[in-house]
């Protein structure tokens, strides 16, 4: 049974923060695999605006040039289009490789929204999650009948495991900002490929 991580998000743009989580979940959850999926548009937040899909893709893919061989892009949100949901992706994902188990990998700030996302109950029929502690948002469990605690993640589904923080107080929102601020200072965080083409084409302006 292969073992695949899923660490979602609009990665505009991908910091060091998203690739320290992926080396913790790699770390922790014994992963044969871990996926960074883009989203096209949150369901649960507005959209920000900056660089389109593809621009964001491309950046993600340069934050992991040189990283661990077992990160890929994974772009279905992108290429299905409007709005990602999980349990959509999810399920396509299962029937492309029914033998692979699945888990989620999130920051603690995502735990008090979980139990409105749609079709919850499907989304642990297929996949456990793994929750990061982030600064100000302490780990609680939720109150769902279809997710229980564990100390480890057995390969099954259902599942809650806590992961180390990153200590990594980094926000995309936050280098977003800074970049449209000071569009001549190079903000901590960004990878040198990543700033490199955010400057060479303009982006977050």
């Amino acid at each position: 049974m292969k073992r695949v991580g899923l660490l979602g998000g609009a990665f505009n743009p991908p910091h060091e923060g998203h690739l320290k989580l992926a080396r913790i979940a790699l770390e922790h959850l014994a992963l044969d695999e871990l996926c960074f999926v883009p989203t096209a548009l949150s369901p649960h937040k507005p959209d920000p605006g900056g660089p389109d899909g593809r621009a964001r893709l491309r950046l993600l893919s340069e934050a992991l040039e040189g990283f661990d061989s077992r990160c890929s892009v994974e772009p279905l949100e992108l290429d299905r289009g409007g709005i990602s949901y999980t349990v959509d992706t999810l399920e396509t994902l299962a029937g492309r490789e029914p033998g692979s188990a699945w888990i989620l990998i999130m920051g603690s700030d995502q735990l008090p929204r979980l139990d409105r996302w749609r079709r919850v109950e499907r989304i642990f029929e297929l996949a456990s999650v793994a929750v990061a502690v982030r600064p100000g948002a302490p780990l609680l469990m939720p109150d769902l009948p279809c997710v229980h605690s564990a100390s480890s993640w057995s390969g099954q589904p259902g599942e809650l495991v806590a992961l180390p923080g990153t200590d990594l107080d980094l926000a995309s929102t936050d280098l977003r900002d800074r970049l449209q601020a000071s569009p001549h200072e190079d903000p901590e965080g960004l990878t040198p490929e990543v700033l490199r083409t955010i400057r060479s084409e303009k982006l977050y302006r």
